[in-house]
């Protein structure tokens, strides 16, 4: 069985709404074979990320970067996973009123130095998510967990 990591840190309503159409997207009964492992960005370790076939990750945009939480989640598990998930599906969800340039990118330089391809569009929201936001969130889930079905 395949397994889709979803690594989250979501300290805010909206950030939960867009966490939750992640998580319904990825365990769609259509979907089968992929088993969604939820991790807190302060809680999720080297094993986890070893042991996942793909990951979607979840974070607000602070100050202009990721949250200081899913920073930490690669800052303590970097070096531990370089070598063996290259290659492996990613894709990401942000929410910020602004500087979600900086988040993107601090993703980006993150995910190429390990290797991984970007599996889906990102999706990046402002505000209270939208119907569309939510939908494009679903999609995501829906797409990275469908993405490592045959894996």
């Amino acid at each position: 069985m395949a397994t889709l990591l979803i690594v989250h840190h979501t300290p805010s309503p909206h950030c939960q709404a867009m966490f939750e159409a992640v998580v319904s997207g990825a365990t769609d009964p259509e979907i089968t074979g992929v088993e969604v492992v939820r991790r807190a960005a302060l809680s999720v370790s080297a094993s986890d990320f070893l042991g996942a076939d793909g990951y979607v990750l979840g974070s607000p945009a602070n100050l202009g970067s990721i949250s200081g939480a899913l920073k930490h989640a690669f800052d303590g598990s970097y070096y531990q996973i370089l070598d063996s998930t290259r290659g492996r599906p990613f894709g990401l969800y942000l929410h910020g009123n602004e500087g979600t340039e900086g988040a993107q990118a601090a993703v980006d330089r993150i995910t190429t130095g390990l290797g991984w391809e970007k599996a889906a569009q990102y999706v990046i929201a402002s505000n209270k998510p939208d119907k569309a936001v939510l939908e494009a969130c679903w999609e995501l889930g829906a797409a990275v967990a469908a993405g490592i079905m045959a894996t």
